[in-house]
């Protein structure tokens, strides 16, 4: 059997930056392990999984399976609306988390996440340990842990210790802090999963929208993501949802031989 599989460059107008999801668009059944040999062979932070009939998504690490992802589902909209249906201008894809809403828009795709929550969290000591640096304030959502530092400066220079935060209990780190010119930046680390630093992470902002936008009195804000790919992000906050925009660009159309 053979099957096509798009690499995309998501939250990014460039080759080569943002963050590369596999994609991955079936209609023939695909086991568990099948979709776990697939992400891993892709070692991409992400490989979504979509059943054409169903528009049922699923996420793949090359380690494990995940409840949600942002990039890898802005990647599976572009892919739908360019090479699945060109007629159409939305879709829903049905995840382990909720029903995720993508739409075509001028500055590109919007997809819509279910909004995290914050919990305060405690044992500072450990996060600033692994992390090299003082830690502001620390909270829970239901993936990640969310890390607010001093400066943007501090995010961008990070050295963590990865071995330190593989012991965290969580799907990962969040760290962050208010931009110098942009509203907020970020960067996630997850050596929990396989993937030490994600480069652009849709479903972290889902965390990091409520805060920020709880701290700078506003509901419309643009972020940026300081991986060494790096990219961007234009968040906006409702009561239940977070609504975030970006771009994507096509870097490979092919198939894989599963005989």
């Amino acid at each position: 059997m053979n099957q096509e599989v798009y690499f995309v460059d998501s939250f990014t107008s460039e080759l080569f930056r943002g963050n590369p999801a596999g994609v991955i668009f079936y209609t023939e059944a695909m086991s568990d392990g099948l979709m776990q040999k697939i992400a891993t062979e892709n070692n991409l932070s992400e490989t979504a999984f979509i059943n054409i009939n169903s528009n049922e998504i699923r996420f793949f690490t090359p380690e494990i399976e995940v409840d949600l992802c942002g990039h890898a589902t802005l990647a599976s909209a572009f892919i739908y609306f360019n090479f699945i249906d060109a007629k159409k201008s939305e879709v829903t894809f049905h995840s382990k988390r909720g029903s995720l809403f993508a739409l075509k828009v001028e500055a590109g795709i919007q997809i819509t996440l279910p909004r995290d929550t914050l919990k305060e969290a405690g044992n500072y000591g450990l996060f600033a340990d692994a992390l090299n640096v003082p830690v502001n304030e620390l909270y829970k959502g239901i993936d990640d842990y969310l890390v607010i530092l001093d400066s943007e400066d501090t995010v961008k220079n990070l050295k963590p210790n990865f071995e330190m935060l593989k012991k965290i209990d969580a799907r990962g780190i969040v760290v962050s802090a208010k931009g110098n010119e942009i509203d907020f930046v970020s960067r996630w680390f997850g050596p929990q999963t396989g993937v030490n630093e994600d480069p652009v992470t849709g479903s972290a902002h889902a965390l990091l929208a409520p805060y920020w936008a709880n701290n700078l009195g506003k509901k419309h804000m643009q972020a940026a993501q300081l991986s060494p790919r790096g990219g961007k992000l234009d968040c906006k906050l409702d009561d239940e949802l977070v609504h975030i925009t970006g771009e994507a660009k096509l870097y490979l159309k092919g198939k894989i031989n599963l005989d």
